[in-house]
């Protein structure tokens, strides 16, 4: 549904990502791992569609089109959506207001904030005041509204405390399960389903492992995918040796 050949990416004049390639297939959640200004969030920025990172080189596929150089709010009907580790706050625009506007379905408002216990910001302004924890419900009740197909994740336990992270987590994994593709088998007259949602999520603290079931796993450093295997053994590389011997291993 996802795929990334050989693309090079330039913020201003800097080269922040090179050579990368990366399939993500229907059903799949892969985690990226990386240090600090390893090109993580360029890369996630890119898929979204960000024009101020440009593209000098490569393709992006999904579901068999070339999104190199649409522009986001296309690749968001497309149903790409992302949830970032910094979102803006917005004076003025109420969270009600805003989960309506990310909806395509007419989604019961109060039902899907009552899920993430939400229902008490409704009515405030978009993240205004809202402590780290509230930041990161807020914009998965936009994800929910939005419900696409391919979600991005940016550091989602970033900044959460420990009470919340396991609703995030639970409710990350719910959104990127739930998803079933109903296909009609004549012979038998009967519904055969398959999971065709897809997600990207960066971790530096590998808490989100405990909760989302992940398929694959990768390091990008210095603006390189430098390794694909388990994301538990990865994380468990990253741990005891560091990024460096990592890659040095698996390379």
């Amino acid at each position: 549904m996802l795929v990334i050949e050989d693309l090079k990416v330039k913020l201003g004049d800097k080269e922040i990502l090179r050579h990368i390639n990366l399939e993500i297939k229907p059903g799949e959640t892969h985690i990226l791992f990386g240090p600090n200004g390893s090109g993580k969030t360029s890369l996630l920025m890119t898929i979204m569609g960000y024009p101020q990172y440009e593209v000098v080189a490569g393709k992006i596929s999904f579901k068999g089109q070339d999104i190199t150089h649409m522009t986001i709010n296309e690749r968001a009907r497309l149903g790409i959506g992302m949830s970032y580790q910094r979102p803006p706050s917005i004076k003025g625009l109420k969270t009600r207001q805003m989960i309506q506007i990310c909806s395509n379905n007419g989604v019961d408002v109060d039902d899907l904030a009552e899920k993430i216990n939400f229902s008490d910001f409704l009515e405030r302004d978009i993240n205004v005041g809202f402590s780290g924890g509230e930041i990161k419900r807020s914009e998965l009740l936009q994800l929910m509204a939005q419900d696409p197909d391919f979600l991005l994740f940016d550091e989602p336990e970033s900044g959460v405390d420990m009470e919340n992270i396991s609703l995030i987590g639970n409710t990350i994994n719910h959104l990127l399960q739930q998803d079933l593709h109903s296909t009609p088998d004549k012979s038998k007259k009967q519904i055969v389903q398959e999971r065709t949602k897809m997600g990207l999520i960066i971790t530096h603290t590998g808490f989100i492992l405990d909760y989302v079931t992940a398929d694959k796993g990768q390091v990008l450093y210095e603006g390189v995918l430098a390794c694909r295997s388990n994301p538990s053994e990865i994380f468990k590389q990253i741990k005891e040796v560091g990024y460096e011997e990592c890659i040095q291993c698996a390379t």
